[in-house]
């Protein structure tokens, strides 16, 4: 059986498919496709933490870069992605402030790239610090 494919595409199936496995007495093969979600679970975690750290830091370059449009909405939205960022983290421990960093300036090029291109315009930011990102508190 391809794990990697089954669990790429679908954890549900995958449970079933590792249950039958089981039911038929096949531990080794319902090991490997555990092991395998457990692989495609970490990934798609990693995936959304990488996602929910641009759209904030997003948020935060075009804070910066347009502050005549500040608005309760840009509020939200940090304060929505730091919140999510910290439920992804509890349910996945191992998504630490380390693989963060490993994640940032990657996360950092998206979000500028998306900013400008939401704004119009270019953003003379180069770079956001960890307290820029997770501790400043941004108010109107």
């Amino acid at each position: 059986m391809n794990w990697q494919t089954l669990a790429a595409n679908s954890p549900y199936q995958t449970a079933v498919a590792i249950k039958q496995q089981l039911d038929v007495g096949d531990s080794l093969e319902a090991s490997r496709g555990i092991e395998e979600l457990i692989a495609a679970l970490s990934r798609s975690e990693k995936r959304a933490l990488k996602s929910q750290l641009i759209r904030l830091m997003m948020h935060i370059i075009k804070w910066h870069t347009q502050p005549e449009r500040r608005s309760l909405s840009w509020l939200a939205t940090i304060d929505n992605a730091r919140d999510e960022i910290a439920d992804i983290q509890e349910e996945t421990p191992s998504l630490n402030e380390a693989v963060i960093r490993t994640l940032w300036d990657k996360a950092f090029i998206a979000a500028k790239r998306a900013a400008e291109a939401e704004m119009g315009t270019s953003s003379a930011i180069t770079q956001l610090d960890w307290v820029d990102v997770f501790q400043r508190q941004y108010k109107l």
